[in-house]
Parts: structure tokens; sequence; C-alpha cells
């Protein structure tokens, strides 16, 4: 209860109260070793900021080479690591670059080894 009335949980409807919130849970999480109660609380405001960034963050809709790009940087791969899926490294390159389109077999492959869609990788 000290946490609750030390800092209300409420709907988040600006970035100073995003902030603030964030500086709570920072400031619980920094203690260590947390109560069932502190992650009850956390979880909230947790939620909160969730619901929060949800309505406000605009995420780019990324497909075709450049998710492709994402994720390669996401998972840490280089584009050798593309090269068993692709068939050489040469290919990687110019699909990255734009300079070539994958083959639909291509696509396909990368779309299962990235766990993605095969419609967002054309």
């Amino acid at each position: 209860m000290q946490l609750i009335n030390a800092f209300p949980p409420r709907p988040i409807t600006t970035e100073v109260e995003l902030e603030a919130t964030q500086t709570q849970i920072n400031s619980i999480l920094d203690r260590g070793r947390l109560t069932q109660d502190d992650q009850d609380y956390l979880k909230v405001l947790g939620m909160l900021v969730y619901e929060y960034e949800e309505k406000t963050e605009v995420f780019p809709r990324l497909t075709g080479v450049e998710l492709l790009r994402a994720l390669l940087d996401e998972m840490s791969l280089m584009p050798e690591d593309l090269v068993p899926i692709v068939g050489a490294e040469s290919t990687v390159v110019e699909i990255l670059n734009g300079m070539s389109q994958p083959t639909e077999i291509q696509v396909q492959q990368l779309a299962a080894f990235f766990r993605v869609s095969p419609q967002s990788l054309r």
C-alpha cells in the first residue's frame, strides 16, 4: 500500500507522466530484492506504460529489403549468415543493396528462417 499511496497507478496521458512512471519503475527495480507486492505493482505500472506506448508510438512498417536489413541487425547477423539460405554472398549483397529481388524460393526460405510472413519480405 505504501507504493500505491506514494505513486498511485493512473492511466498515462503525457510524456511527463510516462517519464515519472518509468522513474518509479526504475527506483523499485534498483532496490534489488523484490517482494510479491513490488512485482504486482511493477506489473500494473508496466501495463500502463505499454497501453500509453501502444496509443502514441508510431512504429514504421518495414517490408522487403528494409525488413530484411532490420532483422539482420536485430538478430546481430551478418549478410554472410544468409549465404546458406540464399546461395551466394554476392546474391545476398545484391538483394540487400536493392540491385536484385530475391526469388520466390529465397523469399520462402528467408521467411522461414526469420519466422516472418513471406508477404512481408516482398
